[in-house]
């Protein structure tokens, strides 16, 4: 009986067997195995496409070191084009407006109750109503105006009613520099400088 078995089993392997042949004829004859490319050769091309995308991307790298560094060495552009006005206070804009129309010798070009502007060579003196400005008001960004001759200037704002803050001085350079107060209380400055040039001014 165990004789009969195992003839059976032999004889289920060997049909197994012959299918699995059977199957493999049956494949078509140019289904083979693909020979590979050598190891060697796959190395070397991978290593070409690296180094080409490497330099490719350092090509179009921006460098932010340098581009920081331009920004920190870069000079700020000048924010200061030059004078452009002067403003001072006035208690009696009417009176103040009368006052510097004598002094300049001309007519302001804006004149309104809330501001008075005169076009002095180019450069604007402005006059504000103010009626709580002092007398004699602490100096600050005192403004001087050019003069051809300082000392005839001076005295001539005197005898108009200015009184004297600074006389006439040398600075040096043939400069000559002097201050007074308006009769509004304002510092009023004048200066001789014959190293400015009033064309060249901006």
């Amino acid at each position: 009986m165990a004789r009969s078995k195992s003839a059976k089993g032999t004889g289920r392997s060997r049909k197994i067997a012959r299918q699995m042949e059977l199957l493999a004829a049956s494949l078509p004859a140019e289904i083979k195995p693909v020979r590979g490319v050598k190891l060697k050769h796959v190395s070397a091309f991978t290593m070409l496409v690296s180094v080409i995308c490497l330099c490719a991307f350092l090509a179009g790298r921006v460098d932010v070191s340098s581009a920081k560094s331009a920004r920190g060495d870069a000079k700020e552009p000048t924010m200061f084009l030059g004078l452009r006005t002067a403003v001072y206070d006035a208690p009696d804009i009417a009176k103040a407006k009368a006052w510097y129309s004598k002094v300049l010798g001309e007519e302001p070009y804006f004149d309104q109750p809330f501001y008075v502007g005169f076009n002095v060579g180019g450069y604007e003196l402005g006059l504000v109503p103010s009626k709580d400005a002092a007398s004699k008001r602490a100096r600050a960004g005192v403004a001087y105006w050019g003069v051809e001759d300082a000392n005839a200037a001076y005295k001539r704002l005197l005898e108009m009613g200015a009184t004297p803050l600074e006389e006439i001085q040398d600075v040096g350079g043939g400069i000559l520099i002097g201050a007074m107060r308006d009769p509004f209380g304002n510092v009023l400055g004048i200066i001789e400088n014959p190293s400015f040039k009033p064309g060249e001014a901006k």
